[in-house]
């Protein structure tokens, strides 16, 4: 009753992505002899509690990756951040992609246990070097810019493998939701640090009205950062021990057809990703818009400084726009599990709204010549729309991209396209490093973005390969 198929070095942990073939591997069928016990597969309940401590550690990785620039105010008046410091502190999540056709390749081999322990050590100690108490401001400096690379690392496993997580334990009636809910709760967590950094941390211009004007000097906004950083670590060491006690690569019995099929090795998947053009136009339309969106809301407190909008405020506006898109991306996917075969549809509607409210984003920070209100109900309002669209995009995306070139493996392909959509958001944040005097291009930037992203969607053939098999097949 195990599953078909082996891996390399036929390792029970990566059982289900496929033998290492010879080169005419992709003429082979893609289900071996069925093994015996098959038609025993089952669901286990389980995968709720895999999918619950998944997302939880999605959900610190961002969290962490978003901690300074909430508090970027109180980090530069305590600790002597510059705003270089900031947008490097911001930069370290897409570098900490660099080594992310290793983490590919480990996940593909070896499995979904050793990549998560591996990934949940990374951030237990980046979040240990970040709240090490010394007074050597420079010495500190390092040690949070070494604790955010570290995070970095972190970033290629809790965001691509979302769509490997599902296809190993759900059923095909509950991928795309499973697939949702592990991708978006990494956004949540950036979310959540606009609320829960101005919160312990306050702002040095007394935006806090709660506190005394004696509570904002610096040595106060330090000890609460310390406290930030204190309560961060011990939230990443209790995720380390909970999945090194319990986090199994897969379930005895697989969920699904296409879960215990064969899937092209490394070396084949790679190639065919890069010979397939459907593929690319979709990655391209997936990663251009994202990875500008993600530097976009890394910096979005300094976009809104121009409009008199203070620390907090722009926290609240960060939080809503992720926390609407990740709720609607969540529902949205419910309906995608009960009618399937409507992934394209699903994108164009809401890139079709993310055009519209980008712009609007857009030309209202433009008033100088659109001379339109700018009011906290219209920010307010635009800016969570960007969120809900974009964000809420993102695992359509990834189940349509995995559907477009099955049977190559599930990590590999959303890593490949989260590592050009890291491309897109390095590249924009290290311009950002050195021109940070007028931010009024990066909204038409955003807005540009989304409707290339908009074109490529319409043109886009659309296939479901993987769903298919577990149909027809089960039929």
């Amino acid at each position: 009753g195990e599953r078909a198929a082996g891996n390399p070095g036929n390792s029970p942990a990566g059982a289900r992505t496929g033998a290492m073939w010879a080169s005419e591997e992709e003429a082979q069928p893609l289900l071996g002899p069925a093994p015996a016990g098959w038609a025993a597969s089952r669901l286990y309940r389980r995968r709720w509690l895999i999918l619950a401590v998944f997302s939880l550690l999605g959900f610190m990785q961002g969290l962490l990756w978003n901690s300074w620039g909430p508090i970027q105010n109180s980090a530069k008046q305590a600790l002597g951040f510059s705003t270089l410091d900031i947008t490097l502190l911001v930069l370290w999540g897409p570098i900490g992609f660099l080594p992310c056709f290793i983490f590919m390749w480990l996940m593909d081999k070896k499995g979904l246990r050793l990549s998560v322990v591996l990934t949940a050590l990374l951030m237990m100690t980046g979040a240990l070097l970040r709240c090490i108490p010394i007074d050597n401001q420079t010495v500190k400096k390092w040690l949070i810019h070494t604790g955010q690379l570290l995070n970095g690392f972190a970033g290629p496993v809790v965001i691509n493998a979302p769509p490997f997580l599902s296809t190993t334990w759900f059923p095909p009636d509950q991928r795309a939701t499973a697939t949702a809910i592990a991708t978006l709760f990494n956004y949540f967590g950036a979310a959540c640090a606009f609320l829960v950094g101005p919160m312990i941390v306050p702002a040095p211009n007394g935006t806090i009205p709660l506190l005394t004007a004696s509570n904002h000097h610096s040595d106060f906004i330090k000890d609460r950062i310390q406290t930030l950083l204190y309560a961060e670590f011990g939230a990443t060491a209790f995720l380390l021990a909970v999945v090194t006690v319990y986090f199994p690569s897969q379930p005895p019995l697989p969920p699904s057809i296409a879960a215990a099929s064969q899937r092209l090795n490394y070396r084949n998947s790679i190639c065919r990703l890069l010979c397939n053009f459907r593929f690319l136009m979709i990655a391209l339309a997936f990663a251009m818009p994202l990875g500008i969106l993600a530097g976009w809301s890394g910096v979005l407190d300094v976009i809104l400084t121009p409009l008199k909008v203070s620390q907090v405020d722009a926290g609240w506006i960060g939080f809503w726009s992720t926390i609407g898109g990740c709720v609607v991306g969540i529902l949205i996917a419910r309906f995608a599990d009960f009618f399937r075969g409507v992934l394209k549809l699903i994108l164009l509607l809401l890139f079709s709204g993310a055009t519209l409210s980008s712009a609007w984003v857009a030309l209202t920070c433009y008033k100088g010549v659109t001379h339109l209100p700018v009011t906290p109900a219209t920010l307010y309002t635009s800016c969570i729309l960007v969120g809900v669209f974009i964000t809420s995009s993102i695992p359509f995306f990834f189940e349509l991209l995995v559907e477009t070139v099955y049977p190559v493996p599930e990590g590999i392909t959303c890593g490949f396209v989260t590592f050009l959509s890291n491309v897109f958001m390095g590249l924009l944040l290290m311009f950002l490093a050195f021109y940070h005097t007028d931010f009024s291009w990066l909204n038409w930037c955003l807005t540009a973005s989304c409707l290339f992203s908009l074109l490529l969607i319409l043109l886009f053939k659309e296939s479901y390969d993987r769903l298919y098999l577990d149909v027809l097949v089960s039929v």
